[in-house]
């Protein structure tokens, strides 16, 4: 299954939103220029060359970071900063407070532009708050005389018409966020349900495979041995017994290839689970989770090789005072690595019997079937570090890995 093009819908929402309200109002702030320039006598001379370049300024930097898409959330709250910052000071440096001022004031043709900028970066409960009290305090500011001595009721219509266009913005802006989660949930859900039924297909598949394997080689050997009475049967009794051994190591490294997809970072909080779920405790730290994919296969022999790296930590290193963690990363390179370590009592990889498979093939060879490499570091009385990274540019020799275990 491949993955969707385009499967984060809410941020595709969240970028069609920002860069709307920010190409807006750059419009809203070129309609107010007019305003801007025969009101420019009203303020003082130092209000005015630095409150109007400010307002303007936001603007322009809310549009540059809604095209790069980068910093879009904290560009949004500077232009609502600095509208309020523009706002309460406009009454304090007035050129000439007995001077009336006719029409409404440059600044609230940009009202409705700050509460839109409020709606992108905050919250909806404070941007609600903003989208109430902003135009009030507009309203209130035109009436006194600081604000040009206007009217009244013209001060109160101006800011319930403000309120009920952020308003209508606002409810456009929480209603296409809702509804972009909610297909992002039900997207998610439905990759999950549909990679888990092909994940239990393909293990039935295999299960299937291994029957017929134990059917057709185990037991026909083991009846064959039964009935050996001389050597020449004997010996054709351990060269079934070869075959049949080989044949179920084949199925054992094989991942079916059944197209199912994992995020990596599904893989990461379930390793993580599987970590907090432990007898033992593990520090785990997980960083650059970001939105690549891997096989399904892969993901289960990263999985259960980390689970198995940590039950050998828990089982062999020592007691609960040991230090233990779990580090999960995306590197730059594209490579996923996950590190299982302690500081507890280690053992010299020379000196493990060949016979201990725990780590060969509980850990390496299985990450080794999944494209990806398996490197063990130990030293007595120094611990233990597992290091599991996919891809790599080849595969493994399981050797070069693995020395011996701490597990059976």
């Amino acid at each position: 299954m491949k993955a969707p093009l385009a499967p984060l819908s809410r941020r595709r929402v969240d970028t069609i939103l920002s860069r709307a309200v920010a190409g807006f109002g750059i419009v809203f702030g070129v309609q107010a220029i007019p305003a801007v320039l025969e009101q420019y006598a009203y303020a003082e001379p130092l209000w005015a060359a630095t409150a109007i370049p400010l307002v303007y300024a936001s603007l322009v930097f809310s549009l540059l970071c809604a095209l790069a898409k980068r910093f879009v959330v904290g560009a949004a709250r500077v232009v609502a900063f600095v509208y309020i910052a523009a706002l309460v000071t406009w009454p304090l440096f007035v050129a000439d407070v007995e001077r009336v001022q006719a029409g409404d004031h440059w600044l609230y043709q940009l009202t409705t532009v700050a509460t839109a900028a409020a709606a992108i970066g905050f919250r909806t409960r404070t941007a609600t708050i903003y989208l109430v009290v902003v135009p009030l305090m507009y309203g209130v500011i035109r009436a006194f005389p600081q604000g040009g001595t206007g009217p009244t009721e013209l001060g109160f219509f101006n800011a319930v018409y403000a309120i009920i266009l952020g308003a209508a913005v606002l409810v456009i802006v929480t209603m296409l966020r809702v509804a972009a989660s909610n297909v992002d949930a039900a997207q998610q859900t439905a990759l999950s349900r549909y990679s888990k039924a092909v994940r239990q297909h393909a293990t039935e598949v295999e299960r299937v495979q291994v029957d017929a394997i134990v059917h057709d080689s185990v037991l026909t050997t083991l009846l064959t041995a039964a009935r050996a009475s001389d050597p020449r049967e004997q010996k054709l009794a351990g060269r079934m017994a070869a075959d049949a051994i080989r044949h179920l190591d084949d199925a054992a490294l094989v991942t079916p290839d059944d197209g199912s997809t994992v995020r990596f970072r599904q893989l990461a909080d379930r390793i993580g689970e599987a970590a907090r779920g432990m007898p033992v405790t593990f520090s785990v730290r997980l960083r650059s989770l970001d939105a690549r994919v891997i096989p399904g296969g892969t993901a289960e022999s990263l999985y259960s090789a980390a689970v198995q790296a940590m039950v050998n930590s828990a089982q062999h290193a020592g007691g609960a005072e040991v230090r233990r963690w779990l580090h999960i990363a995306g590197k730059r390179d594209g490579v996923i690595e996950i590190v299982v370590g302690d500081a507890g009592a280690g053992f010299d990889l020379e000196f493990v019997p060949q016979e201990r498979l725990g780590v060969r093939r509980s850990i390496v060879e299985r990450v080794a079937s999944g494209g990806g490499k398996a490197e063990v570091s130990s030293e007595p009385g120094r611990g233990t570090t597992v290091t599991l990274r996919w891809p790599v540019a080849h595969e493994p020799d399981a050797t070069e890995a693995f020395g011996g275990g701490e597990g059976v």
